[in-house]
C-alpha cells in the first residue's frame, strides 16, 4: 500500500515537473561580428602588425553627464540620471565632487553628475547606434574632429544635446544636457585609434 502511495507521489511530482525553460542564445551585436570578420583582418595588414593580438580594440566607452545646477538643487540630478540610463541602457552611477572648490560652490563629495561605463556587447551596441542613428541627428553635422584624441589613443567626443537620442522624448525634457563619451582603446597610438574608428564608421571631418 505504502509502495503504491509512493509510486502515484512520484509520477504527480513528474507531471507537475515544470519544462525546462528554453534559452534562445543572444544575438551577438552586428559590430562587434563586423569587427572579428572584416576590420580586424584589415586592421593587420593596414597597420602591419605580425600578432592578431596587437590588433586595436574597442575596450571601454565612458559616458559623463555633468549637471553643475546639483550643487544648489539636488532634485535636477533625478533627471539626468534617467535620461542617462535610457541612452545607455545601463544604470549611471552618481558622480561626486573629488575636492572643494569655493569659487563654484562645490563641497568634497557633493553630487555633480552621473556616469555609466559601457563594456562588452552593450559597448558595441552603443558604438554602433551613436555613429549610425545619433551622430547624423546633429543639426549642421559635417563630421567630427579628428584632434580629440589624448594621445594614448582614447578619443572624446562632446555632444551638446541629448535629444538626438531617439530613446529620449522631447515632452518629458525640462532641459537640454550635454554629455562627454570618451572611447577607450587598446591602441598603441592616436593614428592606430584612428584607423580603429574609422573602419567602424566613425564619421570624420575630410
Amino acid at each position: 500500500m505504502a509502495k503504491e502511495k509512493k509510486g502515484q507521489k512520484e509520477s504527480t511530482q513528474e507531471q507537475k515537473a515544470p519544462e525546462q525553460a528554453r534559452h534562445s542564445a543572444k544575438e551577438r551585436p552586428r559590430l562587434r561580428s563586423k569587427f572579428e570578420k572584416e576590420v580586424a583582418p584589415a586592421l593587420l595588414k593596414e597597420l602591419e602588425l605580425k600578432n592578431v593580438m596587437a590588433v586595436p580594440r574597442l575596450h571601454k566607452i565612458v559616458v559623463n553627464m555633468g549637471v553643475g545646477e546639483a550643487t544648489q538643487n539636488a532634485k535636477v540630478l533625478d533627471p539626468a540620471v534617467n535620461e542617462l540610463g535610457q541612452i545607455t541602457g545601463q544604470r549611471p552611477v552618481v558622480t561626486r565632487a573629488k575636492k572643494s572648490i569655493a569659487a563654484f560652490k562645490v563641497r568634497q563629495g557633493q553630487s555633480i553628475g552621473a556616469m555609466v561605463t559601457l563594456r562588452g556587447d552593450r559597448m558595441y551596441e552603443f558604438f554602433d547606434r551613436l555613429v549610425n542613428i545619433v551622430l547624423p541627428r546633429v543639426r549642421d553635422f559635417k563630421g567630427v574632429s579628428t584632434k580629440s584624441f589624448d594621445g594614448r589613443g582614447n578619443f572624446t567626443l562632446g555632444l551638446h544635446d541629448q535629444l538626438i537620442f531617439p530613446e529620449i522624448s522631447y515632452e518629458k525634457v525640462d532641459k537640454q544636457k550635454g554629455m562627454n563619451v570618451t572611447i577607450v582603446t587598446t591602441a598603441a597610438s592616436d593614428n592606430q585609434a584612428r584607423t580603429l574608428l574609422k573602419h567602424l564608421g566613425m564619421p570624420f571631418r575630410a
